[in-house]
């Protein structure tokens, strides 16, 4: 490490539930923690959230990501709204990330919490109505469209899942997808329900001023509702994992593999919340990076008595 680099016990990438949870725990544990990334990517961002432990009513994403941020702050947690461009582990056992901006932080441990990517459609009406009507998870937002019609967009089992979900909730479902990629056992389910089902289409708008009002077809034909959810699956941000060795979860090679104590298969790397793979509840990512804080605190502590003796 020939250039000046900015040390700390822990860094932490992600800033949506899993991240914060964490950065309470490690700062409180008397680390120095930083944490990369953009609250406003977490997809709990434009969420509402109804069904979290001892919390009644309903509570805005961003409202709760606001307060878990700041709570960290309090803790002596440091943020910075950047990327980390490459992730490596250097000779004397610590943890090297490489920002963005061209900074260089290093660390004991590292906890990946920076969740999955979601595909976008990139349609118009998709990010002015995200929020409003657009979603991109069923189990989070299908209950506010109770009695309602509904688009799923996607042709994998995220979709598919999705909107057979959905017919327990909705007044009718409609799914839109080019060439379904799924189980025998899945599209039998999605082929025999009520489904509406638009084979070989595409979304070519999400329509509404305001709130979303329904979609057009790349063949021109308009379907109306009220929600639609872009379920095509999720892309995890495996890039970083994979320059560290760190192991996948064999069936999907999308998630990451993590024990009861979040530990991967690499000493002093933890993950936890949804790039460790469903379901894609707030409470579990809460809880992962509530452990995940803890063990790696515990890490750092133990790797720094012995780096001093």
């Amino acid at each position: 490490m020939s250039k000046e680099v900015l040390e700390y016990d822990i860094i932490i990438l992600g800033s949506g539930p899993a991240g914060l949870q964490a950065a309470v725990h490690a700062s409180r544990s008397n680390m120095k923690v930083a944490v990369l990334g953009r609250t406003k990517k977490s997809s709990l961002y434009k969420a509402h959230i109804e069904n979290y432990c001892c919390m009644n009513g309903t509570v805005t994403g961003e409202e709760i990501l606001n307060e878990g941020r700041k709570q960290a702050e309090k803790f002596g947690a440091e943020f910075l709204e950047q990327d980390v461009l490459g992730l490596e582990k250097t000779e004397e056992g610590r943890f090297l990330a490489k920002l963005e901006s061209g900074e260089e932080l290093c660390a004991w441990s590292v906890i990946l919490a920076m969740g999955v990517s979601r595909n976008r459609l990139n349609v118009p009406g998709e990010k002015e109505l995200l929020g409003k009507g657009v979603s991109y998870c069923v189990e989070c937002d299908g209950n506010f469209f109770r009695n309602q019609v509904v688009v799923v967009v996607g042709n994998e089992s995220a979709a598919c899942s999705g909107a057979l979900h959905m017919l327990l909730l909705a007044r009718e479902v409609h799914l839109v997808y080019s060439e379904l990629s799924v189980s025998e056992n899945l599209q039998y389910q999605v082929e025999s329900s009520s489904i509406v089902k638009h084979a070989g289409r595409k979304v070519r708008a999400i329509l509404g001023e305001g709130e979303v009002e329904g979609v057009e077809l790349d063949n021109g034909e308009r379907i109306e509702a009220s929600g639609v959810f872009i379920e095509l699956g999720a892309k995890g941000a495996m890039e970083l994992a994979a320059s560290l060795g760190i192991q996948l979860d064999p069936d999907t090679l999308k998630y990451i593999t993590t024990n009861k104590k979040q530990e991967t298969n690499i000493t002093g790397v933890y993950a936890a919340g949804d790039i460790c793979g469903p379901p894609w509840q707030m409470a579990k990512a809460v809880g992962e990076g509530c452990v995940a804080g803890l063990e790696a605190a515990a890490h750092a502590r133990h790797a720094r008595k012995q780096k001093k003796n």
